[in-house]
């Protein structure tokens, strides 16, 4: 088997059907299975499943673990020499896997390749970044990647002064769609399941890059990535989970203060924003003052979320 596909949905169904699609549509001349672990999704994704592609190996959980522990449920019955993490909110495009198959046999001391993320109508995801570490979020709670997003200092943690049209080595690449090594994940283990989502596939890369491997940007396979789909349904918990995540992940790689910094870092952003909501909150109406007092609901859940 060449490759393993795994994909964690919750509540995706409409948009996970086009992803499977997408997959037996695109994928010629090597050998896949596809997984899907459902995390206890209410939207009959299940079901779907069943009827449309029989074919899929199917994980239903009886609640939503999260997605590192539902890839490890995948990983753990993955018969592929590579294993492919892929968002149910994707659109495979012009043979992306068999493509991205063909560049790892190419680099046999890489662990994970990242390939081309696109919104519909293709404006193009920027979707690699540097570890989280108490001096890049001290540059973005500044704002100072949006005000010199060319500057290879201030724009370093998502690389904004790169066009991403060449292959490189980098730290992380999102776990919306990474081709894992199955060699590496043997030596490197399987992932973190203390996260529960965001970070995971950070906290993975760095143990890849500190077992040896590399991680690459491959930019000549893309795919659609619509973004957000799962977390849009709770943005609030979703906004507190990833800055637990980074908390988490800052104290294992930098140590216990550097995590309390970076904790004060997000309580002291959180007051910012709570404060500009509030205001928007107060002086708006209709549409836009809903939306304001979710930001500002949004700014109380992650002001005071402390992390592990």
């Amino acid at each position: 088997m060449d490759v393993t596909i795994i994909i964690v949905n919750w509540n995706t169904r409409d948009i996970l059907r086009d992803c499977l699609k997408s997959i037996y549509a695109q994928t010629r001349n090597i050998t896949f299975e596809v997984i899907v672990v459902d995390n206890a999704s209410a939207d009959n994704s299940v079901q779907m499943i069943r009827t449309e592609f029989p074919q899929i190996i199917l994980i239903e959980n009886a609640d939503n673990r999260g997605f590192a522990a539902g890839n490890n449920q995948g990983l753990e019955i993955a018969r592929g020499r590579y294993v492919l993490l892929l968002n149910p909110d994707t659109i495979v495009l012009e043979g992306a896997i068999q493509k991205t198959v063909i560049f790892a046999e190419q680099h046999p001391k890489v662990a994970v390749i990242g390939i081309r993320n696109d919104r519909p109508g293709g404006r193009l995801i920027k979707n690699c970044f540097q570890f989280a570490s108490v001096q890049n979020l001290i540059i973005s709670s500044l704002g100072l990647h949006r005000l010199f997003p060319q500057s290879r200092f201030f724009g370093r943690e998502r690389l904004l002064w790169w066009d991403y049209q060449s292959v490189r080595e980098v730290d992380v690449v999102a776990g919306c769609c990474m081709l894992v090594r199955r060699e590496a994940i043997d030596r490197a283990g399987m992932m973190d399941e203390a996260y529960f989502m965001y970070g995971e596939e950070m906290d993975w890369c760095w143990r890849f890059k500190k077992a040896g491997w590399k991680i690459l940007y491959y930019p000549d396979a893309r795919i659609i990535h619509y973004g957000g789909m799962s977390a849009a349904q709770n943005p609030v918990e979703m906004r507190a989970a990833q800055q637990k995540s980074f908390l988490y992940f800052i104290k294992k790689r930098q140590g216990l203060f550097a995590m309390y910094i970076a904790r004060y870092l997000f309580f002291v952003s959180g007051l910012v924003r709570l404060g500009y909501w509030g205001c928007r909150w107060i002086f708006s109406f209709g549409e836009t003052r809903m939306i304001s007092a979710q930001k500002v609901r949004q700014a109380l859940k992650t002001s005071f979320s402390f992390g592990r």
